[in-house]
């Protein structure tokens, strides 16, 4: 299978949007030896497989979902570390959303992607690794055009806010035969309901901000398990005299 690097210099000509209108995409100098070696320092999880490649080829792209910034210099996603302590923001659609890697220590990938959206408040999975989510970005600028970036960004976000599917009630969690399940839900209290994302397809997600924008949200150590907690109920006394 072509490098992340041949993907983009086989794909990078020829590009039209739907409209059938010439697209130019803009490719960011890459990183010299000497800042390639500084990145991997800083970075929690050192560019792994083909992406030191490919940042020496080109450090982002212009002209894509608003900005690709691949070493996320110049982004910042602006949820902070409680979704994903290693989180790197490589893109943003100009409207406050993000995508970002969710850097796994130990990990011999840069991956998986997820997308990450503040109205609706949702997180879904974009892509498993960079190389997947280079072939999408450029599959929007050929024919037929069908991307799972635009299908992401575009229609899944919705569903899952309006739906939440895939919550697993706490209960159910605590008797679960998968361990990490259960031991998961054995440190939370019973408010909390859990979300398994470890086989999800892409699109999959959950709502961060189901209960409004301070739900609280809990992962399961690097997991991609994440458990939001119910606002608990008050009589109406509780509600009028704050107890």
């Amino acid at each position: 299978m072509p490098t992340t690097r041949e993907i983009i210099e086989a794909t990078l000509e020829n590009l039209i949007d739907k409209d059938r209108k010439p697209v130019r995409l803009r490719l960011l100098p890459g990183l010299t030896r000497e800042e390639l070696d500084e990145f991997s320092r800083s970075s929690p999880v050192p560019p792994s497989g083909d992406v030191p490649d490919l940042l020496e080829f080109c450090s982002g792209i212009e002209g894509t979902l608003e900005q690709i910034d691949f070493t996320g210099r110049s982004l910042s996603d602006g949820f902070g570390n409680f979704l994903m302590p290693h989180g790197l923001p490589i893109a943003h659609d100009g409207y406050g959303n993000f995508w970002a890697v969710d850097l796994q220590p130990g990990s011999a990938n840069w991956g998986p992607i997820y997308f990450c959206c503040h109205d609706a408040p949702v997180v879904l999975l974009q892509a498993a690794t960079i190389q997947q989510f280079v072939i999408e970005v450029f599959k929007m600028y050929n024919p037929p055009h069908k991307s799972l970036i635009d299908d992401v960004h575009e229609d899944r976000l919705f569903d899952v806010w309006r739906k939440n599917p895939g919550v697993i009630p706490h209960a159910t969690a605590l008797v679960s035969p998968d361990p990490d399940i259960q031991s998961f839900a054995a440190g939370l209290d019973p408010c909390f309901d859990l979300i398994d994302l470890r086989d999800a397809p892409i699109g999959m997600g959950f709502s961060w901000g189901r209960y409004g924008p301070k739900t609280e949200v809990k992962r399961f150590g690097s997991k991609p398990l994440f458990a939001y907690k119910r606002p608990e109920k008050t009589g109406l006394f509780s509600r009028l005299f704050g107890r």
